[in-house]
């Protein structure tokens, strides 16, 4: 037998010497006796790790004193027989296979090194693995894989675009594609009616764990589609790839609407693995007096929570405040007493009213959260949120209620059309431009556009968005009006969206579709929590390759071809 890996482990016992040989299949011990070989035992004790080795040689059971059960092929070892220095390797920066132990500059700086360890291996084939179950899903349901072009226009309302100056065209760029929206719409409108595609899309923005400048995705698009035979397409495909690391879905998906998502979570992409769940109750007009705050108040019911410290609780209400909430409380509930710091405020009556309608019961602790009384009751609200949302969250993490091994999907439906922003005085699009208002809303989509929802749904699992998409707008004079909520005049409309305008007086067909983020799906299937560890040569979080040192400056005269001078700092 002929093997060739690199060398883990090397263990001279003198007489003997052991290599661990790697491969990504694994490691198989290699021992080498002088009385078998003595070239291959002299070879043998001038090999280090992660030298390139041959071996040829016979594979033998081990004694049963030295089986190793840690590993697949424990109870087997390969004498050898002739040992053939591939080539020579420096001493890694940090040990191959350590586990948590190097720090992660050193692990991006050599990602050709860190790629060799064993759960990167795993990582990186796993996704392999899933890209085909994809490609027969989706072949299998009469899609067609079309790819779609990477240098295109700028169109600016969303994430920052990533620009691509042109040569033959001094003062102009191409931009890199957040999503190929556009397109896979045109392919509707072209009579492919049923694409998808795995497509790298790129956006210059901040990054976090679950974001990369550059990014997959999967891209689905029909036309004359029903949202609930969208939906199985999609399930079905879940269900496919997490089969692939063991996990079973249940089907069908629960469906909630964006705003019971918001009433009992506090976020539009809830984790709903766990029973802590946000209700609105009302204070009175004199104790809200007192509170210098809304009226309505938000209230959570926790469990096994009653015996919390003041100290614990302090931190709770630091969280609160940092996220948003103008004002934090509590109210103890031990038999037919209850204790909160807020009866000093508001009275004891008013406590005991505000734990009945939360429908608080002895043993628990209620946690109440509100806002200010003044300042915009949108911007007041969206507050409230993401602070029950982050307090739910760190209660969860606190009382252990967030289980591994459990998935737990949801569809969140029915999102606003438009969402205010205070900074710019205007409407912008909560997914993006191009989802379609429900049909019962097009009567207020100038007069009363707060009020309009989406067709628009998210796919959410365990408190991540692992996908969005929505039906879109099939008609030039639905897209037309949106754009004018949007605050795009005809004629910013037609510089920008022209092309695709033209195309929808062509008998554009009803269509929808979604973005499925893969790099987020490969990191839950493969228990990560960082997208960079299923992605084989990810950017810093400063958005910086530090294996080619890009990005880079350039040479002049490349500038000069291009007609850019650069700004002095």
């Amino acid at each position: 037998m002929f093997l060739a890996g690199w060398v883990d482990v090397r263990r001279d016992l003198g007489n003997l010497i052991f290599l661990d040989l790697r491969d990504h299949t694994g490691i198989v011990q290699v021992v080498c006796r002088p009385e078998v070989s003595a070239a291959a035992h002299d070879k043998a004790q001038n090999v280090r790790s992660e030298f390139v080795v041959g071996i040829e040689g016979e594979v033998v059971e081990r004694a049963p004193a030295t089986v190793n059960a840690q590993l697949p092929t424990g109870e087997i070892e390969v004498v050898a027989r002739e040992v053939l220095l591939l080539n020579e390797s420096k001493t890694p920066p940090f040990p191959i296979n350590a586990e948590g132990k190097t720090a992660e500059e050193a692990r991006l700086r050599y990602r050709y090194l860190d790629l060799r360890h064993a759960r990167m291996q795993r990582n990186i084939r796993l996704r392999h693995d899933a890209s085909l179950v994809v490609r027969r899903h989706m072949s299998e349901r009469g899609f067609a894989e079309i790819e779609t072009p990477f240098l295109t226009r700028s169109t600016p309302e969303g994430a920052r675009d990533y620009l691509v100056p042109s040569r033959l065209r001094h003062g102009h760029f191409y931009a890199l594609p957040q999503s190929p929206q556009l397109f896979k719409q045109l392919l509707m409108m072209a009579g492919f009616d049923r694409y998808f595609q795995i497509v790298r899309c790129f956006r210059d923005e901040d990054l976090r764990a679950d974001r990369q400048p550059e990014f997959t995705q999967i891209d689905i698009e029909m036309a004359f589609p029903q949202r609930a035979e969208l939906f199985e397409i999609v399930e079905g495909l879940m269900e496919k790839l997490f089969a692939l690391v063991g996990i079973s879905i249940a089907r069908p998906i629960p469906l909630i609407t964006y705003a019971e998502a918001m009433e009992r979570y506090g976020s539009d992409k809830p984790h709903t693995g766990f029973a802590l769940e946000w209700k609105r109750v009302s204070l009175t007009a004199e104790a809200a007096g007192k509170l210098r705050a809304a009226p309505e108040a938000k209230a959570l019911r926790a469990a096994n929570s009653a015996d919390y410290s003041r100290s614990q609780l302090d931190k709770l209400q630091d969280l609160a405040k940092a996220s948003g909430a103008a004002w934090f409380s509590y109210v103890k509930l031990s038999g037919n007493e209850s204790q909160s710091p807020l009866s000093k405020a508001v009275g004891q009556a008013e406590v005991e009213s505000v734990a009945r309608a939360a429908g608080a019961l002895p043993g628990e602790i209620l946690f109440l959260i509100g806002c200010r009384a003044e300042g915009s009751s949108l911007v007041n609200t969206r507050r409230l949120d993401e602070a029950s949302s982050a307090l739910r969250l760190e209660l969860a993490g606190r009382l252990n209620l967030i289980k591994p091994g459990h998935w737990n999907f949801a569809w969140v439906v029915d999102f606003p059309m438009f969402e205010y922003d205070e900074k710019e005085q205007r409407f912008t699009a909560m997914h993006h431009p191009f989802t379609s208002p429900r049909e019962e809303d097009l009567s207020i989509l100038e007069s009363d556009s707060a009020r309009v929802k989406a067709r628009a749904y998210d796919l959410v699992l365990n408190g991540q968005e692992i996908g969005g998409g929505s039906i879109r707008m099939h008609r030039r004079d639905i897209q037309q009006r949106v754009f004018k909520v949007l605050g795009l005049t005809e004629e910013k409309a037609r510089e920008r969206f022209g092309f695709f305008m033209d195309a929808l007086e062509y008998g554009a067909p009803p269509h929808g579709g979604i973005a499925l983020g893969w790099d987020r799906i490969i990191a839950l299937m493969a228990g990560e929590s960082n997208i960079r560890e299923v992605i084989a040569f990810p950017k810093t979080a400063s958005a910086v390759d530090l294996m080619c040192e890009a990005p880079a400056s350039v040479d002049p005269g490349q500038l000069d071809e291009l007609g850019i001078s650069l700004k002095k700092e």
